[in-house]
């Protein structure tokens, strides 16, 4: 698919899209948890809705209610199938992983597209010692394991990535572990580990003793409310990954309120709002929404470390800082669907800015003015989006091209562009609100 951005404005009240962080692990809990569950708001993207198919495939019953909320029924893992698919995406593979090894039954895990490519390892090393069979291909997908479970204590390296974290931690609780810890070294993304413990608690599922993210210890006594509760009702966040975008599209391009976005959530990318702040944007919250706006921006300093899916929006927002900023963390972009340090390099280049990166730190020369040209989404999700809200900007059309790369987590991204008013042509057609 091909999407055309024409520069522009922006103005106008817009909704942020269903976290996909919170609607993947809600769907992991409510089959780990058992009875009835209730999810509000649910998210509609590619890996929601592999999310989706692979609790059902794992046992769960799932029904839509005619208010758009999800009933969600599990007697716990029991597989309907002997595989399960994840599609593309790298939280649900490192999720529910382990999760599927709860049960019995040999299984294999498959995936699409970038996530093919995307080192397993860590399940080599570690399966093993949790009495847990596993061939994969040379450390990628596709696994073929087979359980159960037996909750150890263990080291693991959290540094590629919290997730893998998140799903032992889901299935040690489910499966009963009890005087169990599991200890990690140099821990990244611990908001989300925040967010999966929240999780876990508002479902019933026993939750570890955190201790300084080193060390989380399941006691003897497990506590909690009780998992086997008939029914729960869960509501997904608003996603501030995809809000981030939105927020910049206002700092760029003028003034707009994002509602559904929690300033107390514990997702990582709430700290864009930082950046927004350091680089001078008009920001105001108020009664749950957040009013954005153009200001005499300045460039930035950032870490990005635990919340690295924001260099995209980031990039974005420096390219139109004065002088040159610097985000920290660009050792995290080597996994994602693409190499996100190489790829904002290359594209946003092509659009005449100029982006170094040294080691872990990416520096952006902002202030000059962003071209119109032709970009490639790389076919990562946010590639295409950081791209789009660049292009509000830029002084003449931008083309993007595999910009359906966006239905990964965010598929209401361009009609969310064009209800702000940006000019969009998508496949020949030209929608324009203006």
């Amino acid at each position: 698919m091909q999407v055309i951005i024409q520069p522009g404005t922006v103005q106008g009240h817009i909704l942020a899209p269903a976290s996909k962080s919170s609607m993947q692990r809600a769907c992991a809990a409510s089959l780990l948890a058992k009875g009835e569950t209730i999810i509000v708001n649910p998210g509609h993207s590619n890996d929601d809705r592999a999310a989706l198919g692979v609790i059902r495939d794992l046992g769960a019953q799932i029904e839509e209610n005619t208010d758009g909320s999800l009933r969600v029924f599990s007697h716990g893992v029991d597989p309907i199938s002997d595989r399960v698919n994840c599609g593309e995406s790298g939280l649900g593979i490192r999720m529910f992983a382990p999760i599927v090894a709860l049960s019995k039954k040999s299984m294999s895990i498959v995936g699409d597209g970038s996530l093919l490519n995307r080192p397993m390892d860590f399940f080599d090393e570690v399966f093993p010692l949790l009495g847990i069979d596993l061939n994969s291909n040379h450390g990628k997908l596709p696994l073929r394991l087979k359980g159960p479970l037996k909750p150890a204590n263990i080291t693991i390296d959290g540094s590629l990535s919290s997730q893998f974290l998140t799903g032992l931690l889901m299935a040690f609780a489910a499966s009963g572990a009890k005087d169990i810890t599991v200890n990690v070294r140099n821990l990244k993304s611990r908001p989300y580990i925040d967010l999966t413990l929240r999780v876990m608690r508002e479902f019933g599922l026993p939750t570890p003793r955190n201790d300084h993210y080193e060390k989380f210890y399941f006691e003897g006594k497990q506590s909690g409310k009780k998992a086997e509760q008939h029914s729960r009702t869960y509501t997904v966040e608003g996603d501030w990954s995809g809000g981030a975008f939105l927020l910049v599209a206002g700092a760029i391009g003028g003034k707009i309120t994002v509602k559904g976005l929690d300033v107390r959530s514990t997702q990582a990318d709430k700290a864009i709002l930082k950046a927004l702040e350091d680089c001078g944007a008009y920001l105001k919250i108020d009664n749950e929404q957040i009013i954005i706006g153009p200001g005499s921006l300045r460039a930035f300093t950032f870490d990005a470390t635990d919340c690295p899916d924001l260099f995209p929006p980031l990039v974005a927002l420096a390219a139109y800082c004065q002088g040159d900023s610097t985000i920290s963390g660009a050792n995290r972009l080597t996994h994602k669907e693409s190499n996100r340090a190489q790829t904002l390099k290359e594209e946003f280049g092509k659009l005449g800015l100029q982006i170094e990166v040294e080691g872990d730190v990416m520096r952006v020369h902002g202030g000059k003015g962003l071209r119109g040209s032709t970009v490639h989404s790389r076919h990562d999700h946010r590639i295409a989006m950081a791209c789009a809200v660049a292009a509000i900007g830029a002084k003449g059309q931008v083309t993007i091209h595999e910009a359906q790369a966006v239905n990964k987590s965010y598929p209401g991204f361009y009609s969310d562009l064009i209800k702000l008013g940006v000019k969009t042509e998508i496949d020949s057609f030209i929608h324009d609100t203006k």
